[in-house]
C-alpha cells in the first residue's frame, strides 16, 4: 500500500480519472485508499523536496455508521464479528457482507440467476460488481450493494482526509475503484464524503481522483531511487 501511495505524486493527468476537481493546496497532505481484498490506506506528507509516503492500518479501524441504514448494517455484522472494522464493509470482502445485509436484513429481493452464480463462485465480489454494472439490465440488489459500499467508502475517505488534513487530494486505487468509477457520481459517494459538518466546505475543495492501472512498481522504483540518492550523498 505504501508503494501505491508513493506513486501518486508521479502520476500525470492521463493516469487518473477525476471525480472532483477541487482546489489542491500546494504541498498539502494526500490521502490514498485502495479497496481490494481488504481496505488499504496510506497518506503522503511533504518533506523538504518531495512527498514521503506514510503507512497506515486505517482499514482495521472500527466501522462508524453515518446513518440509520449503516447502523443496522453494523448490528447485522456484530452478529458475525466481534470487531467490525471498516474493511468489513468498504473492501472486496465487504461487498458480499453488504449484499447479504440488504437481502436478509432489508428485504431486497435476490434474483434466481445471480443467486445461482454466487452459489458456485469462490469469490462472490466480482459477480456482484458485474451484475451491478451491467449496462443492459443492472441487478437491483447488486446495484444497491455497490451504492452502499461506495457510500461507506466515501465516509471513510472523508475520515482519513480530515485526520491527515489531505488538502493535496484524495486518491482511490485498485481494481474495484476502477471498475466502479462510472457509478461514483450517482452512488452517494460524494455526498457521504462531504457530509462532515463544519468541514463540508473543506472537503468540497479537496481534489478526488481514481488511479488508473497498477502503479505499485512505479512507487517502489521511486522510493528506491530516493534511497539510492540519499545513500550516495552520505
Amino acid at each position: 500500500m505504501v508503494a501505491t501511495a508513493a506513486a501518486v505524486p508521479l502520476l500525470g493527468p492521463d493516469e487518473v480519472d477525476v471525480v472532483q476537481a477541487g482546489e489542491p493546496f500546494p504541498g498539502g497532505a494526500i490521502a490514498v485508499l485502495a479497496p481490494g481484498t481488504g481496505l488499504g490506506e496510506a497518506f503522503l506528507t511533504m518533506d523538504g523536496d518531495g512527498y514521503r509516503p506514510q503507512a497506515s492500518e486505517g482499514g482495521h479501524s472500527a466501522f462508524s455508521p453515518a446513518d440509520e441504514v449503516e447502523m443496522e448494517l453494523l448490528r447485522h455484522l456484530w452478529r458475525r464479528y466481534e470487531h467490525v472494522s471498516v474493511e468489513r464493509v468498504a473492501s472486496g470482502i465487504g461487498i458480499p457482507n453488504v449484499y447479504e445485509f440488504l437481502r436478509d436484513g432489508q428485504g431486497l429481493a435476490e434474483s434466481a440467476a445471480l443467486a445461482a452464480r454466487l452459489a458456485g463462485a469462490g469469490d462472490r465480489t466480482h459477480p456482484i460488481i458485474e451484475a451491478a454494472m451491467d449496462l443492459r439490465a443492472p441487478d437491483p440488489l447488486a446495484r444497491a450493494t455497490v451504492d452502499l459500499f461506495l457510500q461507506v467508502l466515501g465516509t471513510e475517505a472523508a475520515n482519513l482526509a480530515l485526520k491527515v488534513l489531505a488538502t493535496g487530494g484524495i486518491y482511490l486505487a485498485g481494481g474495484i475503484a476502477q471498475r466502479l468509477c462510472e457509478r461514483l457520481p450517482e452512488s452517494g459517494f460524494l455526498e457521504a464524503l462531504r457530509r462532515s459538518g463544519r468541514f463540508r466546505s473543506t472537503l468540497e475543495r479537496v481534489p478526488i481522483a481514481i488511479v488508473r492501472g497498477e502503479v505499485a512498481l512505479l512507487g517502489v522504483a521511486s522510493v528506491g531511487l530516493r534511497l539510492n540518492a540519499v545513500s550516495a550523498g552520505t
